[in-house]
């Protein structure tokens, strides 16, 4: 039991370690669809270098781990990317869009409000958390089970 649930221990004390950096270091919230954003708004400016080290970590990170042949359950291959029973690269198309299209009305994702906001404790980002929460457990109801 304990061993299937270190990987999330681990990665989880990492994000918290980065967004507590981030915070202390240049007083910006991990906050990735900001960050990911800023990485093409604000092309002239010198955040984009610290945004794109930011993206690249979080790329990087579980490629070097697969590459050493450290098994954090990664997914490999397209069926386990793809899976099922939503299936595609066009419903991940329209996904991608829905998900960055829900970051701008709710003024961020779950790694801005939950990570960071929910530390600071901002109401606002603990209400955008509930909703999250409800969203998705909806979106399962209805793939699953309806």
């Amino acid at each position: 039991m304990i061993s299937s649930l270190f990987p999330g221990l681990v990665g989880g004390v990492l994000i918290g370690l980065a967004a507590v950096w981030l915070m202390s270091s240049l007083g910006r919230i991990a906050g990735i669809s900001d960050i990911v954003a800023g990485l093409f708004l604000d092309s002239g400016s010198r955040d984009v270098y610290w945004r794109m080290a930011f993206v690249l970590g979080l790329i990087g990170g579980p490629v070097i781990l697969a590459v050493l042949g450290v098994n954090g359950n990664l997914v490999s291959g397209a069926r386990g990317l793809l899976g099922s029973p939503v299936t595609g690269p066009s419903t991940m198309a329209i996904g991608g869009l829905l998900i960055g299209l829900g970051t701008g009305i709710g003024s961020g994702c779950t790694s801005g409000h939950g990570v960071c906001g929910l530390a600071r404790l901002s109401l606002r980002s603990l209400v955008a958390m509930a909703v999250f929460l409800a969203a998705a457990m909806l979106t399962v109801l209805a793939i699953y089970h309806l």
